[in-house]
């Protein structure tokens, strides 16, 4: 029995680790601007799940994308890593920097769907004003 629970136990704990960032999007109500030493703004009201039934976006490679060598890879998904695993603050290897990157995705699909916020203040939302 002992050995069945210094099994299971480790096994168990990896598990509900593993799935920990896929848990994270679901529950997503701004953009994670920890990245940025002095942010200007407040971070990005987004939430996530809401936002994407709103949008009709059911593959998570719409936003979570895949580069190499420059190009898109089709049917990939980075929905398990950070924008900053591949986008640096200074931009570099060809990636544009993490605020651009953030920009480019959100507001750039916004203008191009003519719908959704494109103004400063209607992502960054001060504190208090809703």
């Amino acid at each position: 029995m002992r050995t069945v629970t210094l099994i299971a136990l480790p096994l168990l704990i990896g598990i509900l680790l593993a799935a920990t960032p896929a848990w994270s999007q679901e529950e997503m109500t701004v953009v994670d601007n920890t990245n940025f030493d002095n942010p200007q703004r407040t971070p990005s009201v987004f939430v996530h799940d809401a936002h994407n039934e709103t949008a009709g976006i059911d593959d998570c490679a719409t936003c979570h994308h895949v580069y190499e060598g420059g190009r898109l890879v089709e049917d990939e998904s980075s929905e398990d890593r950070r924008c900053s695993e591949c986008h640096d603050l200074e931009g570099s290897d060809g990636q544009p920097p993490l605020i651009k990157a953030f920009h480019t995705n959100c507001k750039g699909c916004h203008q191009e769907q003519k719908q959704g916020p494109i103004m400063c203040g209607e992502c960054h939302i001060k504190a208090g004003i809703h």
